[in-house]
């Protein structure tokens, strides 16, 4: 009982807490999550949406507090005895997983509600509720019949072996190469700050010079930087061959071998292909959807693709006298061009976003939209003290949520940036629960002489974070597995991306971004800029998604027991999106970990579906007011507050009155 883990708390008591703590409160936690699922599922009761469906959502509640206080720290706060921890608890969590699903007393009493569905006159909450629990259990499986089950098992378990190695080829890949150069001259047009960076990585490995590899902090800088058109090629098909050299280290048998099980799998659970599993459970619903999407982008997006590219290749022909442009070629002159155009310096605009101001910002933000109030608190432990707690109010003073801030990077967090949550939002013995928000991030910290700026990248970064962040915290449903973020993936990127484009209005920048010395307003102009260069060469980049989810429909979207040649396949699913002359030397799909080894097979597409959504409602409030209190009630109580309680296209329809269009997007991005 010394365990503070395992003694009942609101906030995460974290000072309390030892690393000793962590495995016998993971161990008595599954304990009791398996002893409540056992009563649940042997109970002499007939089974009902209450002491089923109901009750598995509820069950387990020690083990998810457990769970998020661990694995939250093992992200932003870990150290290699976390970590080892993290190595020993994972597969117990997937092993209780996998025994709930396959337990097959309770999966009947799940299926005896399922079946009486329309007759128990549900609420659509629980209506969603039931649905998603019964699909937990018969997508894993549950209706096969043994021999199928088995087969089952047998494909996860190789699956998962296949995209390990697949990962583990790809970064002995990256690690393998390096592009060592002596000659100073090799490393003309890189910044300085670049060029000691090469030298201090040549300098670590005991080499003189400069040291280039296919890790992104080195490979895109010298990609738009470098003058040596030679060495630019070098590199780029050294990053566009990964794991395809005919080698140990080639994946092109891998990744074979992951479509035709993800085929197969799909094909024993009675779906058409594994787009067609997928889909089942996101917002696009089919391939034949998905195809549709991309193809009606594809017509909108291609002109405007072939006229940068042709004003990229004429700006390359007057600077260099270069003939063709190359793939190699893409980063370095589209960087020249940019400068010349738009002339716009992060350097320059640092100075009016400094942290402090933009977390008021945002905040000043969510209180003219949603009427929330921030109160910054130290009174709530935590886990580190760059760390920032706040009790987040409503109009009527109730308690909303509280919010953890994160912002700094230190030794034991992991990069980029995240929002998470400590304690869901749910409904018990008539108590709202609320929940416990977390945003992470890595920006500069500050120095001696200047406090934390942040780039105009970094501000939209903070803003979209935050808007995960209100997903979280105005979560207003009964059931934790359908609150705040708990939504299809295709929909869980609206909240974030919508709120970014508050940075790029001048009404909103006025209320925080001003110098931190003199105390100046952004100039206007500036603003200006920013705006304008949002949209350079925005054809192009979208060619270039498109194609990636056009591949990734290619691998997942139709039988691929026939594919033989890895590079013709590619090759015939990027013919209609092609710029650039092919590199013979170079495939894609043997390095494409988001749809091999990450959750995006079938969905990359998501990307920019998300894109669509946030365009045509964000138009919405440009039309009435970026602060119109109506439409972000609207988003407040249609979209922010449901979470996954109902189908997100019912939802959005009910917030905007239709479906979204996506000629918003594509006048956003200036392809109309």
């Amino acid at each position: 009982m010394n365990n503070p883990l395992l003694t009942p708390f609101d906030t995460a008591p974290f000072s309390k807490i030892k690393n000793e703590h962590f495995m016998p409160a993971f161990l008595e936690s599954m304990a009791q999550a398996r002893q409540e699922i056992d009563l649940i599922a042997n109970a002499s009761s007939a089974p009902t949406f209450e002491n089923t469906i109901a009750a598995l959502d509820f069950a387990g509640q020690q083990l998810d507090r457990v769970s998020s206080v661990f694995f939250n720290l093992n992200s932003a706060e870990t150290n290699p005895e976390i970590q080892k921890i993290a190595q020993e608890v994972s597969p117990l969590l997937s092993e209780l997983s996998n025994d709930i699903m396959l337990n097959e007393t309770l999966f009947k009493r799940v299926k005896v509600v399922y079946e009486q569905k329309d007759d128990l006159n549900l609420t659509k909450e629980e209506y969603t509720l039931l649905d998603k629990k019964y699909k937990s259990f018969s997508r894993n499986g549950a209706n096969l019949p043994d021999d199928k089950k088995i087969r089952l098992r047998e494909i996860d378990a190789e699956l998962s072996k296949l995209k390990l190695q697949f990962g583990e080829n790809i970064l002995a890949e990256t690690n393998k190469y390096e592009m060592h150069l002596t000659d100073e001259s090799d490393m003309d047009g890189l910044p300085e700050g670049e060029k000691e960076a090469a030298a201090q990585l040549a300098k670590s490995k005991d080499k003189e010079g400069w040291l280039i590899t296919l890790d992104y902090p080195s490979y895109i800088p010298f990609m738009k930087y470098a003058k040596k058109r030679a060495l630019r090629k070098e590199l780029s098909i050294a990053f566009g061959s990964k794991g395809f050299h005919s080698d140990e280290l080639d994946n092109q048998d891998n990744i074979k071998r992951i479509a035709r099980l993800r085929y197969e799998r799909a094909k024993l659970l009675g779906y058409k292909t594994h787009a067609h599993f997928v889909l089942e459970e996101r917002m696009a619903e089919t391939p034949e959807k998905v195809h549709e999407f991309l193809n009606e982008l594809l017509e909108k997006a291609k002109p405007a693709a072939e006229r940068e590219f042709e004003e990229l290749e004429n700006f390359a022909k007057e600077l260099d006298q270069i003939d063709r442009l190359e793939k190699w070629d893409s980063a370095y002159y589209s960087e020249k061009l940019r400068q010349k155009l738009f002339n716009l310096d992060d350097e320059k605009l640092k100075p009016y976003f400094k942290l402090e101001n933009v977390i008021a910002g945002v905040f000043k933000v969510a209180e003219k939209l949603y009427g929330l109030q921030f109160e910054e608190v130290f009174d709530i432990d935590k886990y580190h003290s760059d760390v920032k707690t706040y009790r987040i109010f409503d109009e009527h003073n109730n308690l909303v949520s509280l919010f953890y801030a994160d912002f700094h990077p230190r030794a034991g967090k992991r990069g980029g940036a995240w929002m998470t949550s400590f304690k869901s939002q749910y409904v018990q013995n008539g108590v709202n629960e609320r929940p416990h928000i977390s945003n992470v991030c890595n920006f500069t910290k500050p120095t001696a002489s200047k406090p934390s700026l942040l780039t105009f990248n970094e501000v939209t970064t903070l803003f979209h974070e935050f808007g995960h962040g209100l997903h979280g915290m105005l979560a207003n449903t009964v059931y934790p597995g359908l609150s705040g973020t708990s939504v299809y993936w295709d929909f869980v990127e609206l909240p974030s991306q919508i709120l970014e484009n508050w940075c790029y209005e001048k009404e909103a920048l006025k209320l925080f971004a001003t110098h931190y010395d003199t105390g100046d307003l952004i100039p206007m102009e500036m603003v200006e800029k920013i705006k304008e260069s949002s949209t350079f060469q925005e054809g192009m980049a979208t060619l270039r998604q498109l194609s990636f989810a056009l591949l990734d429909m290619s691998w997942h979207g139709t039988d691929p027991t026939n594919i033989t040649d890895v590079k013709e396949q590619e090759k015939e699913a990027f013919k209609d999106t092609d710029l650039f002359p092919d590199m013979p030397e170079t495939c894609m799909s043997t390095s494409f970990a988001h749809i091999f080894q990450g959750g995006y097979s079938s969905g990359y597409y998501s990307y920019k579906w998300a894109e669509v959504l946030d365009a045509d409602a964000f138009a919405y409030f440009k039309e009435k007011g970026i602060f119109n209190k109506e439409v972000a009630t609207k988003f407040k109580e249609h979209i922010l507050s449901k979470g996954g309680t109902e189908n997100p296209m019912d939802l959005y329809k009910r917030f905007r009155g239709a479906e979204p269009k996506i000629e918003a997007l594509l006048e956003r991005a200036g392809l109309i």
